[in-house]
């Protein structure tokens, strides 16, 4: 469900995607409110799930996972019950820091982090393929990063 942001709404929410840390206090000073109705704001952006959580962006490379990849993903049955174990079982490996149900060729695309090569081929081997409902797998490494968001443009 689509909820009406005003231009103050809108404000806030260009300016905690690129700074989630400001203050309240910093906030209602970049936006021309008070500390009080600035935070009514934001929690009312918090309540209504247009705000869903905050988090650091974490450098891959510098924790020891230097190897990303996407992997396509086509299961052995379209069926409901395949997807939603597919979904389930995805859920709980860690690796796998983003899944997405597709149209097209593959029924999903992952994008998996590891320490190395040999590491990420021990997960795809013993974890992702060993999945009964799994049945092609297309790996892609990626080579470089140029552009890597989670900042959206706001109508």
């Amino acid at each position: 469900m689509k909820i009406k942001l005003d231009a103050t709404d809108r404000k806030i929410l260009k300016i905690l995607q690129t700074d989630s840390n400001i203050t309240n206090a910093q906030l209602a000073q970049e936006i021309g409110l008070s500390p009080a109705p600035t935070l009514e704001r934001v929690k009312k952006l918090e309540n209504n799930k247009i705000i869903k959580s905050y988090h650091a962006t974490v450098d891959h490379g510098k924790v020891g996972l230097g190897v990303s990849t996407f992997v396509m993903v086509t299961l052995k049955g379209h069926n409901k019950d395949s997807i939603q174990k597919f979904i389930e079982a995805i859920k709980d490996i860690e690796e796998v820091i983003e899944c997405h149900h597709l149209t097209g060729q593959a029924d999903f695309i992952l994008k998996v982090v590891s320490p190395d090569i040999p590491s990420y081929q021990t997960l795809m081997l013993e974890k992702v393929s060993n999945f009964e409902m799994v049945d092609t797998m297309q790996s892609m490494v990626i080579l470089s990063t140029f552009k890597d968001t989670k900042v959206v443009p706001i109508p």
